[in-house]
């Protein structure tokens, strides 16, 4: 998709923001749509899907990493009270799915413990397609959505895959100002290429009809 169209809303109304001076990223370009206000890196910069998987395969989280775990919780928390009242009110355990689960899957396992059923699903790590072709109860995905090339489709097939009344937990990193994103560490990945600020995720949930229920550092939790 060429830089002059966003590949959240696919408008026409951007421009270029900023064009990074760090290396090993020097002269990567990050655009601004006007429309839905999201950033992103044009596909001219985008990496190979094999030079992908092998930045992620040197990440290296595991669950029994108490660090990694904390991190994880600040998603976890917030949405376990809106699982409970599914599971007081229907009577049964809620089911969910970690999209873009990564090579050390460990929120789904959080989610178990918590007494909530929750499956795997990874493009790279646990290719399970047939996994995408049911609905779920909630649905989460962590450090995942800054990756999406293609974030509208994404959110398409993530809708989908939501039952009415599900929850979708999102977690990644918001770009601020211009002055803070030049100097932002979050650039500095390769595979970071579009990033959601509070009012690009405004326009996310008003243009898919999804009600805003919580929202933290770097979190937020939508209702369908």
């Amino acid at each position: 998709m060429p830089s002059e169209v966003c590949p959240l809303c696919f408008s026409d109304q951007v421009k270029k923001w900023h064009t990074e001076t760090r290396k090993p990223l020097e002269g990567r370009e990050y655009w601004l749509c006007a429309s839905c206000n999201l950033v992103y890196v044009p596909s001219g910069f985008h990496l190979s899907p094999e030079q992908e998987k092998a930045v992620y395969q040197q990440h290296d989280n595991r669950p029994d990493d108490a660090g990694y775990r904390r991190f994880l919780n600040r998603l976890l928390e917030p949405l376990l009270p809106f699982l409970d009242t599914i599971k007081k009110r229907e009577g049964r355990i809620p089911e969910g799915l970690d999209f873009g689960s990564g090579p050390g899957p460990t929120l789904s396992l959080m989610f178990r413990e918590a007494g909530y059923d929750c499956v795997d699903y990874d493009p790279y790590f646990a290719f399970h397609p047939e996994r995408l072709k049911r609905q779920y109860d909630f649905l989460v995905t962590t450090e995942v959505f800054e990756h999406l090339a293609q974030p509208a489709q994404v959110m398409d097939q993530l809708l989908a895959c939501l039952k009415p009344g599900g929850y979708l937990g999102i977690m990644t990193q918001r770009p601020r100002n211009l002055e803070a994103f030049k100097r932002w560490h979050y650039l500095m990945d390769p595979t970071h290429i579009t990033f959601y600020s509070e009012a690009c995720f405004d326009w996310l949930a008003d243009y898919w009809k999804l009600q805003k229920i919580h929202v933290g550092q770097a979190t937020i939790i939508l209702c369908k």
